[in-house]
């Protein structure tokens, strides 16, 4: 496969457009900024421009001096930065805001079939034993990490139990797409519609996952196996703009930025992780895909609105995605971040 062209100095300056842009919208303690700032936190490590990491601090210091709402499954993907802040600062206040996150996650979180989380959005909505395939960013990703990061072998055994769950109740055997939910009382997949930014969620994590197991753990392989073949039926279902339908299966429904950064993003990490430049075609693709939906200002246009388990396609295709949302900028700075030192 060909290697990736791009210009890298454009891609900086397109990342500090969005890293500005971003951090003038306002955000509470809740998954927006957790996605938004996972994507700063990734232009810090990409590009070492410190006004990135002062952003954070200030942004995390002043919600912590605040008082912090009630913890959901949503709500800890906040800890993706904690863990991000603690690593750069040493700042033991960050880690220990991220161990009590851990800990609602192990202790408190509402689970079923044999310890599966169910999904929380917030404290206003409660969906009664349904896993959703956002869970594997906002959670699962963030206590695998936790467990890496301070050696404890039950947050990062917990991790690996929800891709694990999330597979078996999520990945559909026929085509390896991921369904948005699960209904354990209904025993179904409710909508059984495969979403572009669901996708992209188990994409990236299980990518990203995959090089904190060791080798020789029963997870590698299992989680390798799965995100491999995912991975294969997407790359398949790309648009020539380099883009993904926000449903992924039906064509006339339209592209979303968000879904297609993070799995543009799952693609560059595959190949990292494999030793190979096997999506490369695709990847390229994506860049010019997602460059062309990066404003001026540094919005990053075409997201769509946070996005329950609709009813049906009709429901998906009907979220808007006029606004700026904090997962369309985190994501497409992930994605746009992990081009800075690719070296396939």
């Amino acid at each position: 496969m060909s290697a990736l062209e791009f210009d890298a100095q454009k891609i900086q300056t397109v990342i500090d457009r969005i890293v500005k842009r971003t951090l003038n919208m306002d955000f509470t303690w809740d998954w927006p900024a957790g996605v938004a700032f996972y994507g700063v936190s990734e232009a810090f490590r990409a590009t070492g421009n410190p006004q990135y990491l002062e952003a954070l601090i200030q942004w995390v210091d002043q919600l912590i001096e605040d008082e912090l709402p009630p913890y959901t499954i949503n709500a800890v993907s906040i800890g993706h930065t904690l863990i991000t802040l603690y690593q750069e600062t040493r700042n033991d206040k960050y880690l220990q805001v991220a161990i009590t996150m851990a800990d609602y996650l192990k202790n408190e979180a509402p689970r079923f079939a044999d310890g599966i989380f169910q999904h929380t959005v917030s404290q206003n909505y409660n969906f009664p034993e349904q896993a959703w395939v956002d869970t594997l960013f906002m959670a699962g990703y963030f206590l695998v990490r936790m467990g890496a990061l301070l050696e404890r072998e039950d947050y990062f055994q917990d991790g690996l139990k929800q891709y694990h769950g999330h597979e078996q109740f999520l990945q559909d055997s026929a085509s390896n797409l991921y369904y948005h939910g699960w209904d354990n009382i209904q025993q179904n997949n409710l909508s059984a519609v495969f979403w572009a930014r669901g996708n992209a969620w188990a994409a990236y994590t299980m990518a990203r996952v995959h090089s904190e197991i060791p080798v020789t753990h029963p997870s590698f392989m299992r989680i390798q196996d799965s995100v491999r073949d995912q991975l294969s039926a997407l790359v398949r279902l790309q648009s020539e703009e380099g883009l993904w339908h926000t449903v992924l299966t039906d064509p006339d429904s339209y592209l979303e930025t968000s879904g297609s950064a993070g799995i543009a993003a799952a693609l560059v990490s595959f190949n990292e992780q494999m030793g190979s430049p096997l999506y490369n075609k695709y990847i390229q693709k994506s860049i010019n895909g997602i460059l062309s939906r990066v404003t001026e200002d540094g919005t990053v246009a075409s997201v769509s609105a946070g996005t329950a388990v609709m009813e049906d396609n009709a429901g998906y295709k009907g979220v808007p995605h006029k606004r700026i949302q904090g997962w369309g900028q985190g994501l497409t700075l992930v994605f746009l971040s992990s081009l800075l030192n690719y070296r396939f």
